[in-house]
C-alpha cells in the first residue's frame, strides 16, 4: 500500500482541495491481488487503490470511456508473422499505467482509507491523473500512451488502433499494446533498443524480457517455430470446479445431442454456469476445437439449465485429456490441403463452411471460418447467422461473405506492417452451388434475397474496375474442409485430423 501512495504522489495524482459547492464526491478503496508466475509460485503481493467508478455520472463526471484494446487476431498476426522471419519478441510491462493518463474532466475523490491527512481530514481529492477505477481511465491512458508513439516516430494502424508499427530505411518495428502488456518484434533490433529506452524516459516501464505469458496465454519458443497455450488457464479451472481427477472424453460435445432451451432442471446458482461459459470463452484465444461448443453453451447464459451444466462439464472432462493443447507458429505453417500447400511469407488463405439449420430452436444456420497467414492459423470464428437461410447453398454462401471480409481486413492490415501478400487469396468451400453464385453475373428468382451479400463477394471473386479481384474460390472435399470443426460437433478422429491441419499440438505428451 505505501508504494502505491508512492507511485500516486511520484505522478501528482491529486491535489488536497476543499469540495466546492454543487460537486460530488467519488468514493475509493483498496485491492488486494496475489500474482502468481505461469507455474502457479507466488510473483508479488500487490495492493491498488482504486476509484468507485460506478457511482459517476455521465455528462458529470466523465463524457467519452470507450479505449481500443488489441485484437487477438492482430496479436496472433504479429506472433506468425515473428515466427516466419524469425524474429525476437519482447514484452514489456507499463507500471501503474492509467496514473500516466491525463484528466479532462474536474473530478473530485474522497481520501484513501488508512491515508488521510489529519490536518485536513476535511478535504477531498483533486484529481489530475486517471485513477483505476474511473469510467474515463482506459482512454485518458491510451490517449496518453498513443502520443508518446506518434513522438517516436510509430503509426498507428488504420485497422486496429492498438498496433503501432515504423518503417526506417527498410527495417521495421510492430508493437502491440493491450492496456498496459505490450509485445514488441520486428528486424530493427537498434531501434527496437531506442524504443525501450524511450518508453522508460517517458513511463515506469518493466522489461520483461523475451515473451513468455502475455494475458495467461503461455508462449513456448524452440527452433521448430512459438507455441501458444493456456496449460496452467485449463488446469486452474479444472481445480476450480474439483475435475482433476476426472474421467477424460474424447470430443467436446456428443456428435449425437442437441441443446435445448430447458434441458432439465433450472440451476440453482446460474452465476456458477457463466463464470465457467466466461472462463471458456477466453480458452477460445487458443483452442479452436472448442469454438463451436463454446457458442452454443453461450446462448442459455441467462436462463441455464442443468442440462447445459451437463454439456459445459462435458468440455471440461475433454479438456483434461489434453490441457497443454495448443497452436504451433512455424516459418514453414501447416495449412496443407490435398495439392495446395499454404506457406510463405504474406499468403493469405481461408476455410468456410456453414451447418444449415443446424439450431434445433431458432432454425438458423452456423458459420464457421479460419484464416491462414503464410500458413499459420491467426483467426476463426463460430457464430450463429444473423437471419434463416433458406437453402444450404445461401448458408454457406454468408459464411463465404464473412471469411471473405475478415480475409480482407488481414490483408490490410499486414499490408500497413510491410509484408507484402501478392496474387489472390485462396478461400476454400466445399459448396459448389455458393461457389458459382459468387462468380455468376446474372441475378435469379432464387438468390435475390441475398443481393446485397452477392454484390460484396462478387466484387471480391469477379472484380470491378476500382475493385480488382483478391479472393479465389476453390472447392475443397468436405473430409478436408478444415473449417468443419466450427459449424458442428465432430468425433474423435475427424477432431484429431483438423486440429493437426490447423497446427495444434501438445508439447507436454511424452514421446
Amino acid at each position: 500500500m505505501e508504494e502505491e501512495m508512492e507511485a500516486l504522489q511520484a505522478t501528482h495524482t491529486w491535489d488536497l482541495e476543499t469540495l466546492p459547492e454543487g460537486k460530488r464526491v467519488v468514493g475509493c478503496r483498496w485491492l488486494f491481488t496475489i500474482k502468481l508466475n505461469p507455474d502457479g509460485t507466488l510473483h508479488r503481493l500487490k495492493a491498488r487503490l482504486v476509484a468507485k467508478g460506478y457511482s459517476q455520472a455521465y455528462g458529470i463526471d466523465y463524457d467519452e470511456t470507450f479505449s481500443p484494446v488489441a485484437k487477438m487476431p492482430s496479436v496472433r498476426i504479429c506472433i506468425s508473422l515473428a515466427a516466419i522471419n524469425h524474429w525476437p519478441l519482447h514484452q514489456l510491462d507499463i507500471k501503474n499505467a492509467f496514473l500516466n493518463g491525463v484528466l479532462k474532466e474536474e473530478v473530485y475523490m474522497e481520501q484513501p482509507p488508512g491515508f488521510i491527512v489529519k490536518e485536513e481530514a476535511s478535504k477531498v481529492c483533486r484529481l489530475h491523473r486517471s485513477l483505476y477505477g474511473l469510467k474515463q481511465s482506459p482512454r485518458a491512458w491510451f490517449g496518453r500512451f498513443s502520443s508518446v508513439m506518434e513522438k517516436f516516430g510509430m503509426t498507428r494502424s488504420a485497422f486496429d488502433h492498438s498496433v503501432f508499427f515504423r518503417h526506417h530505411q527498410g527495417r521495421r518495428i510492430i508493437l502491440v499494446v493491450y492496456v498496459d502488456d505490450i509485445i514488441v518484434t520486428g528486424d530493427d533490433e537498434v531501434g527496437i533498443t531506442e524504443l525501450k529506452k524511450f518508453l522508460h524516459s517517458q513511463f515506469k516501464v518493466s522489461d520483461l524480457g523475451r515473451l513468455r505469458y502475455f494475458l495467461g496465454i503461455e508462449v513456448s519458443r524452440s527452433s521448430e517455430g512459438i507455441l501458444l497455450s493456456q496449460r496452467k488457464y485449463v488446469l486452474d479451472m479444472l481445480s476450480e470446479c474439483g475435475l482433476l481427477g476426472c474421467k477424460p472424453v474424447d470430443s467436446p460435445m456428443s456428435p449425437t445431442s442437441k441443446l435445448l432451451p430447458e434441458a432439465g432442471s433450472p440451476l440453482k446458482d446460474p452465476e456458477q454456469y457463466r463464470r465457467l461459459v466466461g472462463k471458456l470463452n477466453y480458452l477460445t484465444v487458443t483452442r479452436p476445437d472448442i469454438s463451436f461448443v463454446v457458442s452454443v453453451l453461450s446462448q442459455f447464459m441467462s436462463d441455464p439449465y442443468t442440462g447445459h451444466w451437463d454439456a459445459a462439464l462435458r468440455v471440461l472432462r475433454y479438456l483434461k485429456a489434453t490441457p497443454g493443447l495448443g497452436i504451433l507458429y512455424s516459418d514453414q505453417g501447416h495449412c496443407r490441403v490435398g495439392a495446395f500447400e499454404e506457406t510463405g511469407d504474406g499468403r493469405i488463405s481461408g476455410f468456410s463452411d456453414a451447418d444449415w439449420a443446424g439450431c434445433p430452436i431458432s432454425r438458423r444456420s452456423t458459420t464457421g471460418y479460419c484464416v491462414f497467414v503464410g500458413g499459420n492459423l491467426v483467426s476463426w470464428k463460430s457464430k450463429k447467422q444473423h437471419t434463416v437461410s433458406r437453402s444450404s447453398a445461401e448458408s454457406e454462401y454468408r459464411a463465404m461473405t464473412d471469411a471473405t471480409s475478415e480475409m480482407i481486413w488481414v490483408r490490410r492490415i499486414i499490408k500497413e506492417l510491410g509484408v507484402t501478400s501478392d496474387g489472390l487469396m485462396r478461400l476454400y468451400c466445399d459448396s459448389q452451388s455458393a461457389m458459382h453464385i459468387a462468380k455468376n453475373q446474372v441475378f435469379h428468382e432464387r438468390t435475390k434475397h441475398i443481393e446485397v451479400d452477392c454484390h460484396l463477394i462478387r466484387d471480391r471473386v469477379v472484380g470491378t474496375q476500382a475493385n480488382p479481384a483478391c479472393i479465389q474460390p476453390i472447392h475443397v472435399k468436405t473430409e478436408f474442409q478444415l473449417a468443419d470443426i466450427l459449424t458442428k460437433p465432430l468425433r474423435k478422429t475427424q477432431i484429431d485430423f483438423i486440429c493437426n491441419k490447423l497446427g495444434m499440438i501438445n508439447i507436454y505428451v511424452p514421446t
